[in-house]
This record gives C-alpha cells, structure tokens and sequence, in this order.
C-alpha cells in the first residue's frame, strides 16, 4: 500500500507546494502550482459561535501568536476568512519533494535524513528528512526503516499540528494536514488532527469575536453575548485550547487590575463591581481570591486612617467633619467594624460630650477636691404638664407640650448639701440671702408650724439646729443657688446653672407619664421623704394632709441618699426637699419652649419652685405640681440642685 502511495506521488511530480497562508511559519510559501483555486475566490460566510449572531465582516484573530496583533475592520476580516479558506482548499495540492542529490547509498541517505530529522527539518526546505526518506522508497519502497522513518516525521507533524491548534496558530496546522493526509490518511491521529482543522475555522472566528467583544467592554456582560462566555462554549468543547483558555485568564487579569486601580483611587464600589465581575470570569479562581485579599488589606488600612481621624474630629469638637469622615469610611470599610461605634461615638459627642447616658462624673475644683456628682441625663422626648383630668391639677399646669432633648445635660445626683455649700461659702466668704436679711424660718415644735426665727441660714437644719453636713441645704435663696452654680462654672470651666424647668420635670417623671412619679396612687412602699400618715416628730405630732399607710421614718429633711434612685438614677426628686430652677414663672404654659430650654423673661423677679418637700401635702407632691416665689425666698422646705452643660 505504502509502495502504491509513494509511486503515486512521484507520478505527479515533484513541485513544493506549502502554502502561505496566514502565517505562523517562518517559512516563506512557494507560488501555487496550476490546479491551486484561484486566490481571488470569494470566501465562503464565515461560521458564528453558538448563541450569536455573526459580528459585520466576520472577524478572526491573526493565526500567528507570536506576533500577539488580532484583525480590525472588514478588510482585514474579510482577508483572514479568505485565507482560512485558500489554507484549507491547499490541502489537496500538496505533493512531496525528493531529494536533489541522487542515492548512492541507502545507508548514508538514512543517516542523513535521520540528521535532518533531529536537527528540526522535518519536511520542508534544502535537505528535510521527508523528501530523503521518500527519496529512498522510490527505488527501495520496502525499506522499512524509511518507512519507519516517514511514520516518525507524521507523528511529529500531528504534534506540531496539535499544539499550534491549541495556542490558536491555526493556519500553521493547516498547512501540515495535507502532508499528514497524503501521507498516511489512515492514521487516527491525522484524520483526528485534519477534523480539529476543520472545526478550527470556527473556533478562529469564535476567539475573534470575543476579542472584539472584549474590546468594546463587554467581558462578561451582556448575558449570552461577552467575551467570557464564547470562551467558556469553546472550552466545553475543546478543553485543551490554550487560546480560549488564555483569552479567559486575559479577561480576568484586566478585571483584577482595574479593580485594583480602582480601589488605589478610592472608588470602592466601582472596585467592588469589578471583582464581582473578575470572579465571574473562572469561578473559583485563586487569582481573584488573591486579589480580593489584597483590595480589601487596602480598604482595612484606609479605614483605619480614616478611623483615626474621625477620633481626632470628634476630640477636636468638630463634629460635622467626623460625619464626614464617617461616611467615607462607610464606603471604605470592607468589613463595616467599628463603624456603629463610631457613629455612636459622634452622636454621643454631639448629645452627651463623648459622655454616655446615665455615666457619672465630679469636675475638679481649683481649690482643691471635687465638684457635686452629676449624672448625664439621656436624649429624648416626653409632654410635661398635667392633663385635664388629673385629679388635684392646676391650671397653671397646663396646656401640656412635647419637649424633646436633642442634646444630653447633666443633673446633680443629689441636692446641694450643706458640706458642698460650706466649701463654696468658706472660699468666698459667701453669707447668703438668709444671712444677709436676718433670718428664716423653721418648724416649731411647739406650735406645730413654720415661724420665723432670726440668726438662721444655711447652716441650720428645719428646726434651726445646725446641720449635718450630708443634708441638703435649706433657707437658700434663688440667688444663692445661682450664686454657688457661677462658682462651680469658675472653678470647673464648666457651664454649671440651675436646671430649667422642663429639664427638671423631664428628670423628676423618668420616662413615666403618671400622676406621680411612683403611679397615679398612694403609693405602696417607701420611695422617699414624704409627707405620711405614719410620720411623726419629735413632739409626736402627725401630718393632717398626708399619704395613706406611709411612714418614711423621717420629719423633716433627710440625709441624701437616704432613698432608691429614681430610673435615671436621681436621689430626692419627688421629697426631702423642693428646689428652684432657673425659670420665670408663667400662669401657664401658652408658648412655653419646647427645646427643654429655661423660660427667662429679663428682669422677673418671680421664679418656679418644683418636687415635694417632707413637709408638701399630697397634691403638691405631683410630677406636674409647680410653685413660684421671689427670687428671695427662703424656708426650710426648699434647697436646690445643679445642672451642667455637656
């Protein structure tokens, strides 16, 4: 058979006929013999890849890798797709060459084809191995190792063929395939090749189009139509195509380095998408998983830049450009920690002076020692007033208003005591109002009432004896109060005042809505220094007007502390002693603030008195419940406590 094949061949004459092609051979090709087609021939429609529509032109990637140029425009489109066809019609065309120098010895032509052989000139070119070995078959076509020797250069030629098909060379496989076919068209290896070939065609206008998609943008997107997915229906088919493969590993560097560039510039969504986009392109893939880490080290390490200022804005007081910067870092942050303690850092800033609702805290003295406990009372809202129905309600009680604190303020755990007003006292040589008119009142025994006594003060206790120091201080005036808040604002640096109305009843209800803090009842166990119909003083003696079954233990002020706290934490609020705030007084509340703000008309002489007192009837012990005095007013039934700005 093989005798036949080379007989054959050598009856047609020995004219090269490789073709040129497309390149992806050094090799320059011969002119075509006479029965080669035309090369003006109209191609044939180009194939299109599964799924799309055949781009105008029918572009096709330029089969010579190395030269990494791909076609653009319908001329060059329209001159690959010839050449794809003149490449594969030059198949049937090719017949072989013998050597020039004429055999005198078998043996030594072998050994030279043999030489040829190894040295890479295989089949084409001054002295190539195939044409000495078919050279020998002419006149010995039994000599097997040219036989042999012919089979090795087919098998070469079949991997040649295979790994330029698979870096997408393909018009250098297919001018090996006729060589292949007229050799040994039996071979299953070269028929295998010559289908792979012709399936080539295909797949070089399929890798095209994804370039040109690539081109225009759309990598992975639109569904049915990007770069990706021809890739990937090319893969399906044939796993081992490198093209296909690197044109995928193509599409996912570029994502993975605009990502990249795209979070070095700050645009952390863009990057986001991006990635998103790169990971689609090999699900799974180590690269992506890679870069991923690596954006998001350069998020985490913005993010903390960013985080520390935020810190130092709001340190600084500069609480817009931390809500700035927040936002930033919103956008930064690939894992979002810290970010609600941030934000509520800033809105504690903003509210509570970075304090927290319900913390304590004793400003320092320049004098020496500490300033009365405060406590920071929360943000919020609540209607202060009493409604129409209350039982006992005045009318100065009403209408009642919403009033929302929209920022923290701080509330003396306790009343002013007498020890804290001495220290005050002591540094300014401060007398006071009682003092200064000659006297107060207290509780005579004997007659069972308030009388006047002359030598009282604020050293004194209810019954004009002197007082113990942990009690709150009595037979102090409006003005001594704000007298003793200025001098803790000049000792602290810090904005002390007596507290507003609004922010006082705030405190005093808790977030409770009822007729008395406790309920809208007597209430049921001991909750302060109150007027009951249990206590008794020294003499024996009872309270006429008084809470039902209710025995505190205490007539007259009690030591603070001496009760719970309320919920905010507040010693005192609804007994023990009523206190001034900072207000004028007002029949009513028609216009009243409704920012918790104090309601001062310059120059009033008439201020508010707000809470019970051990000594207040009932009715007068409501959470609504509101008196007014002169600025001068003193009594053993009425102290204060201090409020600080945040």
């Amino acid at each position: 058979m093989r005798t036949k094949l080379y007989v054959g061949l050598m009856a047609a004459g020995f004219t090269a006929a490789m073709l040129g092609g497309c390149g992806g051979s050094d090799e320059a090709p011969p002119a075509p013999p006479p029965s080669a087609p035309s090369q003006s021939t109209p191609a044939p429609a180009a194939p299109t890849a599964p799924g799309t529509s055949a781009p105008a032109g029918g572009a096709e990637q330029s089969s010579d890798a190395a030269t990494g140029t791909s076609a653009s425009g319908a001329g060059e489109e329209f001159e690959i797709r010839k050449r794809l066809v003149d490449a594969t019609a030059g198949q049937q065309d090719w017949v072989p060459e013998l050597s020039s120098q004429p055999i005198d010895n078998v043996a030594d032509t072998l050994k030279l084809a043999q030489q040829a052989e190894r040295s890479g000139r295989l089949h084409s070119g001054e002295g190539n191995a195939l044409s000495m070995y078919l050279s020998i078959l002419e006149t010995h076509p039994e000599n097997s190792e040219a036989q042999a020797g012919v089979d090795g250069i087919v098998g070469k030629l079949v991997t040649q063929a295979d790994e330029a098909l698979s870096r997408g060379r393909f018009n250098e496989a297919a001018r090996l395939v006729p060589v292949m076919v007229k050799l040994r068209p039996d071979d299953e290896a070269v028929q295998a090749v010559q289908k792979k070939v012709e399936a080539g065609r295909e797949i070089a206008l399929q890798i095209a189009q994804a370039e040109q998609l690539a081109a225009s943008g759309n990598l992975v997107a639109p569904e049915g139509s990007n770069a990706a997915a021809i890739y990937r229906s090319i893969l399906a088919r044939y796993p081992d195509n490198a093209a296909a493969a690197d044109g995928l590993a193509k599409l996912e560097s570029d994502l993975i380095a605009q990502a990249t560039a795209a979070a070095e510039a700050g645009n952390y969504a863009e990057s986001d998408n991006l990635l998103a986009d790169a990971g689609k392109v090999r699900p799974g893939s180590q690269s992506v998983q890679n870069a991923s880490t690596r954006i998001v080290e350069m998020r985490e390490g913005a993010a903390g830049n960013l985080q520390q200022q935020i810190n130092a804005a709001i340190d600084a007081g500069q609480f817009d450009q931390a809500e700035s910067l927040l936002g930033q870092l919103e956008a930064v942050s690939a894992q979002g920690q810290g970010i609600d303690d941030l934000r509520d850092r800033i809105r504690n800033a903003r509210a509570y002076a970075s304090m927290r609702p319900g913390q304590s805290f004793s400003d320092r003295l320049r004098a020496g020692g500490n300033g009365p406990e405060m406590v920071v009372i929360r943000t919020g809202s609540f209607t202060m007033g009493s409604p129409s129905g209350e039982a006992d309600r005045k009318a100065n009680e009403g209408p009642t208003h919403r009033v929302t604190f929209s920022r923290g303020f701080a509330l003396a755990r306790t009343e002013v005591t007498v020890g804290q007003f001495r220290t005050f006292a002591n540094a300014t040589s401060y007398y006071g109002t009682a003092a200064n008119s000659g006297g107060s009142s207290i509780y005579d025994e004997r007659s069972g009432s308030m009388a006047d006594k002359s030598g009282i003060d604020w050293r004194n206790d209810h019954a004009g004896k002197t007082a113990d120091s942990n009690l709150p201080v009595i037979h102090v005036s409006w003005v001594d109060a704000n007298a003793y808040t200025d001098w803790l604002s000049e000792q602290t640096g810090k904005k002390y005042r007596l507290p507003s109305e609004s922010e006082f009843e705030y405190a005093l209800r808790a977030g409770s809505q009822t007729r008395y803090p406790w309920g809208d009842g007597d209430p049921t166990r001991v909750v302060g220094n109150l007027t009951g119909d249990g206590d008794r003083s020294a003499s024996r003696r009872n309270w006429v007007n008084a809470f039902k079954r209710y025995d505190d233990g205490f007539w007259g002020p009690a030591p603070v502390r001496s009760f719970e706290a309320n919920r905010f934490g507040l010693y005192d609020m609804a007994g023990n002693v009523s206190e001034w705030v900072a207000d004028c007084w007002h029949d009513s509340y028609q216009r009243a603030p409704t920012d918790g703000s104090a309601w001062v008309n310059p120059g009033c002489i008439q201020h508010v008195i707000r809470g019970g007192s051990w000594a207040s009837a009932p009715d007068q012990t409501r959470s609504a419940y509101r008196l007014t005095s002169s600025a001068g007013t003193v009594n053993p039934r009425l102290g204060f406590r201090v409020a600080r700005d945040l």
